[in-house]
């Protein structure tokens, strides 16, 4: 069972910009896609950094202010300053890039993301150069797969190659990425096991839990997560 990955969502097509590249031409690749921020590169294509409509807003921000020296000035407030002033992708951009590699699973890139506090991440080879982009949409694209696609994943490499389970022994149904289970099988480990590889399914929302079990093979099962009823139990 293969797990989305981010070469799976990725945009290949990428606005990016040289480090020499001057602010009023970034301002024209940026309107010109629509998009919000472009991978800063070198000759290479090896990324540098990310240039944003943010960094760039701060020469309007500060826009007619006189430059005040100050003793004690915040981190921020300088770095506001100097790319207030700044001309080139260079000294606008922010660096270095919070990148992620291809081989990524969406999973990993979405954790990347909220740990990091970026809403695009520019994708990498193993050299470093620019192959792609992956945004917070891109990655919720996962989730508008088909019903009938999780299904087929689930009763096939959940259930059937890693579980042995046979197809009369498991209901498996589908809605809007909400997975139900439904049936009895021998042991409430292998209940647990299924329930947990299900949610792993690329797209699966929910995994709602209607199986049974013969056999509680737990120990210390009052701490209950997840695991079905007992055969007999209602």
């Amino acid at each position: 069972m293969r797990a989305w990955q981010v070469r799976d969502v990725m945009t290949t097509d990428v606005a990016a910009v040289r480090e020499g590249t001057a602010y009023r031409e970034i301002v024209d690749v940026l309107t010109g896609w629509r998009v919000t921020a472009a991978p800063v590169v070198d000759g290479a294509r090896r990324v540098l950094g990310v240039v944003s409509e943010a960094d760039l807003l701060h020469k309007v921000e500060l826009l007619g202010q006189p430059h005040e020296r100050r003793v004690f000035v915040g981190r921020r407030h300088r770095e506001a300053q100097v790319k207030a002033g700044a001309t080139l992708a260079a000294d606008l951009m922010s660096a270095p890039a919070v990148t992620v590699g291809p081989d990524a699973s969406c999973v990993e890139a979405a954790r990347l993301m909220t740990q990091r506090h970026v809403k695009r991440l520019p994708v990498v080879d193993d050299l470093g150069r620019l192959v792609g982009i992956v945004t917070r949409g891109d990655l919720l694209r996962v989730h508008l797969r088909p019903d009938g696609d999780i299904r087929a994943d689930v009763v096939d490499e959940v259930l059937r190659r890693t579980l042995g389970v046979r197809d009369d022994v498991v209901d498996v149904t589908v809605h809007e990425g909400v997975v139900t289970l439904t049936g009895q099988l021998d042991r409430r480990s292998t209940v647990r096991l299924a329930l947990r590889l299900s949610a792993q399914v690329s797209g699966v929302v929910e995994v709602v839990d209607a199986l049974g079990y013969a056999v509680d093979d737990i120990p210390l099962s009052g701490l209950r997560v997840g695991g079905g009823t007992p055969a007999g139990v209602s």
